[in-house]
C-alpha cells in the first residue's frame, strides 16, 4: 500500500484519518474543496488535491494512481447519495477495489433523514464497488470536549439519553487498518465506544477529571433553532432537529465488541480523551 485518497481531508475526521495513515507510512492524497483555506494534517507525505464533490470536477485526477479511497461526505449534505455515486464510479473506473465509506451508526433509523441518506449511499457505493468496507461510527467524544473544558455542556436533547460515544482517533485507527490490510473487503463495522453514558454522566465524569463542576444544560430546541441552528440551511436545521428528537427517545447506542476486536485493545473512554485534552 503506497497512497490513499482521503476525501474531506480538511475536516476533523479527514485530519484524524490522515494522521493514522501517516503512522503506517502511507502517502496521503488529501482532497479538499477548491479554494479551501481549512488546514489538512500536514506532512511530507501529504499531497493536497482540489476536488469539487458536487460537480465531480477534479475526481479523475484525485483518484488516478491511488491504491485506496476513504470517502466521507460533508455533514448533513442533501446530495450525499449523488456525491457517493460520483466518487465510487470514478474509483471504479480507475480500477480501485479498496474503498472505505464513512457512514453512521444506525443508518436505517427512519427517524433521522440524514441517516437514511447514509444508508442509501452505502447501497450505491456497494453496488458500484462490491468490496467496499463500511464504517459506522457513533458520535465522537471530541464533539463535547471543548464544552466540557469550558465547564458547561449545552445540548438540545435530553440530558439522560444514553450514548456510546467513540474516540475519533480510534475510528481513524480502524480506517487506516481497513485501508491497508486485507480481510475487510465487503465488511460493515459498527464503531461504538465502550461505555453507555448520558450527557449528565459525561458532565459528572468531566468534573472528576477537571476537579471542578461541569454543568449539563438542556437547551430548548426552539432556542437552538433560533440561535446556534439559525445560520444553517433550512433542510440541515430540520434534519438536526429530527435527530435531537430521536436522541430524546432512543439516544444512540451500539455494541463496542467490533471496535474492541478491530483495535485489539480496549477502546478509549471519555475519561481517556478528556485527560489527553487537559494535557494538551
Amino acid at each position: 500500500m503506497t497512497e490513499v485518497l482521503v476525501i474531506g481531508a480538511a475536516g476533523k475526521t479527514g485530519r484524524a484519518v490522515t494522521r493514522a495513515l501517516l503512522a503506517r507510512a502511507v502517502t496521503v492524497r488529501a482532497a479538499v474543496r477548491p479554494g479551501s483555506t481549512s488546514p489538512v494534517y500536514a506532512g511530507p507525505s501529504v499531497h493536497v488535491v482540489p476536488l469539487d464533490l458536487l460537480s465531480g470536477t477534479g475526481l479523475p485526477v484525485a483518484v488516478a494512481g491511488v491504491d485506496a479511497v476513504y470517502h466521507l461526505a460533508p455533514n448533513v449534505h442533501p446530495d450525499e447519495v449523488g456525491i457517493a455515486r460520483r466518487v465510487a464510479e470514478a474509483a471504479a473506473a480507475e480500477g480501485i477495489s479498496r474503498f472505505a465509506f464513512h457512514s453512521v451508526l444506525h443508518p436505517d433509523d427512519a427517524s433521522m433523514p440524514h441517516h437514511l441518506r447514509k444508508a442509501e449511499a452505502e447501497q450505491v457505493v456497494r453496488s458500484t464497488i462490491a468490496t467496499t468496507t463500511v464504517l459506522r461510527p457513533a458520535a465522537y467524544h471530541q464533539n463535547l470536549v471543548d464544552a466540557a473544558l469550558s465547564g458547561r455542556m449545552v445540548v438540545p436533547y435530553s440530558l439522560d439519553s444514553a450514548f456510546t460515544n467513540v474516540d475519533l482517533d480510534d475510528v481513524a485507527e480502524v480506517a487506516a487498518l481497513v485501508l491497508t490490510q486485507e480481510g475487510h473487503e465487503g465488511a460493515t463495522h459498527d464503531l461504538a465506544g465502550p461505555e453507555v453514558l448520558s450527557v449528565r454522566d459525561l458532565a459528572a465524569r468531566a468534573g472528576d477529571v477537571l476537579g471542578r463542576t461541569v454543568e449539563a444544560v438542556e437547551l430548548d430546541r426552539d432556542a437552538w433553532a433560533s440561535g446556534p441552528g439559525a445560520s444553517l440551511p433550512e433542510q440541515a436545521r430540520e434534519e438536526l432537529l429530527a435527530m435531537f428528537r430521536s436522541y430524546d427517545r432512543d439516544g444512540l447506542v451500539g455494541d463496542p465488541a467490533t471496535l474492541r476486536g478491530l483495535l485489539g485493545r480496549e477502546p478509549r473512554t471519555w475519561t481517556d480523551v478528556l485527560r489527553d485534552a487537559v494535557t494538551a
